[in-house]
């Protein structure tokens, strides 16, 4: 599980950059060149998740588990292809003015929710609506802020405009899924968080909400009425909520569910031979990153010389080696290595535990008792490390982080909480005093919502309350130009000053290790990862295995 950023994610939220198979295929997948027949449609598809979704009101949640399943009940404007390039979804087309400051889409005709009411270009801007009005709370308001204007001149036409350039614009809006305004036009804003809709979506996706069993299952069903025909194929998705992983695999190993993510030790050594020949692995750099986030409003972490000790006294490489088994690598900032905004030219702190000593004593802690713990004033240098349950390497990482601020005489407890407890009592009630965790990235590096001081509000993403004047104008050049060069420049140097300041140790960026039942057909690996192309899945008839429908034990 990890925080989304931004919501315009393909399905199944495992998207990256370049996967390629751990091996080669096995034959049976060479049938997917011939297609599925109509005789082909059904199988039931599960996979599992270490928590539960909060809310499938889109924009109003910011985690993995409500992401993943909004993305089957709802569809966006625009989505992304194999290669990662924007491309119409509910609308057929779209135009940008030369001036950059005005798009417009052209919706499909004969669009529908659900629940057979049309779908239109008022179900748009009710969500504009709702996003831009200030009782709705949502870490995902700033992109709607940015617009000046939004319409809908006809049923078929939106159109938003805005006052100065926008760069993330088709990022972020081509991620608007529509909010029905027959359902939701009596709703106070203040309640659209709570209503109904937010447990029994409806939506214009590929499959539909049929049943959500809290802390146990999500029951989807093929929508028949979803507007790309011939899709989706597989009649149904299950997706349980097995917060251990340990169980998740043993239920992948004995069939009980098609796909997971695997931790770098079930990847490495325990899914090779012949009873793995059923799965097909996939090995990709992630579009992600880990880090130790620090609550910047505990004295204990406001000297930056204190962040950067702890920084030294951390080996990445031995997390990468030994926690991750080589499938990684470490990281220097927010950006993923190889994109056009990334740069390592940044201050680095290679594991040195005598500059973090040295650091830290220049900062007033040194073991003054000989306990072999640093303290200052009396009171020793301690701090609880907290991240979440299920995550195997993230609670690896912090074992080994502990053992080596031990190193340098900090004293560190560790806490590892269920998910939604981790979100609701932590993150939320900004009750930490670090925390492990990760964020996954979006189309565009605009970090605005994770960096800039403005987004320390309840629900929003700065919850380590970051404030730095030179970063906020950066955000701001970076999303006012549509020139390349000048926004590589401010993104580059907003990663030398996160270097610099330390808000987080940036600890490394894993690979995405997903295993896929081979009677799966129709994954065609690309730089979007494997999920981008879900409703496009299928199973030869031959190969079912739960039946033609969703509702299934």
């Amino acid at each position: 599980m990890r925080l989304i950023p931004l919501l315009l994610l393909p399905l199944l939220a495992v998207a990256a950059c370049e996967p390629k198979p751990a091996a080669p295929p096995p034959p049976a997948q060479e049938k997917a060149a011939a297609g599925p027949t109509a005789a082909d449609f059904g199988d039931l598809f599960v996979e599992a998740s270490i928590g539960d979704a909060s809310s499938l009101i889109p924009f109003l949640s910011g985690d993995s588990a409500s992401s993943d399943i909004q993305g089957y009940v709802f569809t966006s404007l625009l989505t992304v292809d194999r290669d990662m390039n924007q491309i119409p979804e509910l609308a057929r087309s779209y135009d940008v003015s030369p001036d950059g400051l005005t798009i417009t889409f052209h919706l499909h005709p004969g669009l529908v929710w659900q629940d057979g009411a049309p779908f239109t270009s008022d179900d748009l801007l009710f969500q504009y609506e709702m996003m831009v009005h200030p009782d709705v709370p949502s870490a995902y308001k700033e992109p709607f802020l940015q617009i000046a204007e939004a319409t809908a001149p006809d049923p078929s036409t939106f159109v938003v405009r805005y006052a100065e350039p926008y760069a993330p614009a088709l990022a972020n809006i081509g991620g608007m899924t529509g909010l029905p305004r027959h359902l939701l036009r009596d709703v106070k804003p203040s309640d659209l968080a709570k209503h109904p809709l937010s447990r029994k979506p409806v939506g214009t996706g590929a499959y539909r909400l049929d049943r959500w069993e809290p802390q146990a299952r999500v029951v989807l069903s093929a929508n028949k009425g979803y507007f790309k025909k011939g899709e989706p194929r597989l009649a149904g998705v299950q997706y349980r909520i097995i917060p251990d992983t340990a169980t998740q695999f043993l239920e992948l190993k004995a069939g009980n569910i098609d796909m997971m993510g695997l931790d770098p030790l079930q990847y490495s050594r325990q899914t090779d031979g012949p009873t793995w020949d059923r799965f097909r692995k996939y090995r990709y750099l992630a579009n992600a990153y880990t880090y130790i986030g620090y609550n910047l409003t505990r004295p204990l972490f406001r000297d930056v010389r204190v962040r950067r000790a702890i920084t030294h006294a951390i080996d990445k490489q031995e997390l990468v080696d030994g926690v991750l088994m080589g499938l990684g690598r470490p990281a220097t900032g927010p950006m993923k290595p190889g994109t056009w905004a990334y740069t390592d030219q940044v201050a680095h702190y290679p594991f040195d535990p005598a500059r973090a000593k040295a650091l830290l004593a220049e900062a007033g802690w040194t073991d003054t008792d000989g306990d072999g713990v640093i303290d200052r004033e009396g009171k020793p240098f301690a701090f609880t490390l907290v991240t979440n349950q299920g995550n195997a390497p993230r609670k690896k990482s912090a074992e080994i982080i502990q053992r080596r601020l031990k190193e340098v005489g900090m004293k560190v407890d560790l806490r590892v909480v269920e998910w939604s407890s981790f979100i609701k009592n932590f993150i939320d009630a900004r009750d930490f005093d670090a925390i492990i965790l990760g964020w996954s990235l979006g189309l565009d590096p605009d970090g605005y919502d994770i960096w800039h001081s403005s987004k320390t509000g309840p629900k929003e993403f700065n919850f380590i309350s970051y404030a730095n004047a030179e970063v906020d104008a950066l955000l701001e050049k970076g999303r006012r130009t549509f020139d390349r060069a000048e926004r590589t420049k401010a993104y580059h140097r907003i990663q030398e000053i996160l270097a610099e300041e330390q808000p987080y140790t940036f600890l490394y960026v894993p690979e995405a290790t997903p295993i896929v039942s081979a009677r799966i057909e129709g994954i065609d690996p690309g730089p979007a990862g494997i999920g981008y192309n879900f409703p496009s899945w299928w199973v030869p008839k031959a190969k079912h295995l739960r039946g033609e429908t969703a509702i299934a034990p």
